[in-house]
């Protein structure tokens, strides 16, 4: 029980500052789109220019903000020793605060600067929104970066722990790329070894093929069923890849024996439908 609450607090904290992030991006945005907005209608666009150009610039808003909070929202969320240890002054929970609140901060800040200064309505809201675009643009965009790589080579601690992440990390790689590069030669030693077994199996196979197509007055359907049986077995054997292997001996006996004549290929044509065996030289189209 004692370990269950400190962990549910955590777990409401993270929750809470994942709302406010959301929340303050949500008003940025709107920020942005009221200042945006008030500037084209100053230099003379219309209103209804700008709600017949407002749908796309939702529908673009919302992908921004979707790409921008998935990235932001592990680093708020991020309790890890690991992240704690290389940025000990931003993991803290009063600058995630800080970091997550700045809109609305920024948006304070600007109200309370127009108090007594304006009193029209428009720009008095005009104030508002440059308050929260400058706060926000000042704490994301540049104190943020600077103070996560100043706290990382400024702490020694830090920047060891960085540079000892980093090389265990291109360890990591290093093995993981051995272990493809092993798990590769495996898998071609024993595809060069399952090709020799094939050899020496399928050599007679081979001899009778070879002879099939050197015979000068042939048979072609006796020859065509011979050479069938003999396809069909190889593919039991070992399917596309040994009946492949099969053919390419059965031509290079062909060759030799021929002493460099000339030979019509009838294998592709006595082994067509079998298994996966297609005739290459046969154009196929789709079934109706």
């Amino acid at each position: 029980m004692n370990g269950t609450f400190p962990e549910s607090v955590e777990v409401f904290k993270r929750k809470t500052l994942r709302f406010i992030h959301l929340a303050g991006t949500v008003w940025f945005m709107l920020c942005v789109g009221y200042v945006l907005a008030l500037a084209l209608h100053q230099a003379g666009v219309r209103w209804w220019v700008l709600f017949s150009l407002s749908g796309h610039g939702l529908l673009l808003a919302f992908i921004l903000m979707s790409l921008y909070l998935f990235a932001i929202f592990r680093g708020v969320s991020s309790s890890s020793q690991m992240h704690q240890i290389e940025h000990p002054l931003t993991s803290t929970g009063f600058y995630t605060a800080f970091y997550v609140t700045i809109p609305f901060l920024g948006g304070l800040a600007g109200c309370l600067a127009m108090i007594g200064v304006c009193t029209i309505v428009r720009q008095f809201f005009q104030g508002i929104a440059l308050g929260t675009l400058a706060a926000t643009f000042l704490v994301w965009v540049i104190v943020d970066p600077a103070a996560g790589v100043l706290e990382v080579w400024l702490s020694g601690g830090a920047r060891r722990h960085r540079a000892r992440r980093v090389a265990e990390a291109k360890l990591l790689r290093e093995k993981e790329h051995e272990e493809r590069e092993r798990l590769l030669a495996d898998i071609l030693e024993n595809e060069d070894r399952q090709r020799r077994e094939w050899a020496e199996l399928l050599k007679p196979q081979a001899e009778k093929l070879a002879d099939l197509l050197r015979a000068e007055r042939i048979d072609f359907e006796a020859a065509e069923r011979q050479a069938a049986d003999i396809g069909a077995s190889a593919w039991r054997i070992g399917g596309i890849g040994c009946m492949r292997l099969l053919r390419e001996m059965a031509i290079e006996i062909c060759k030799g024996k021929e002493g460099g004549r000339t030979f019509v290929d009838y294998i592709s044509v006595w082994w067509d439908g079998i298994g996966n065996w297609r005739n290459p030289s046969v154009p196929r189209t789709a079934s109706p």
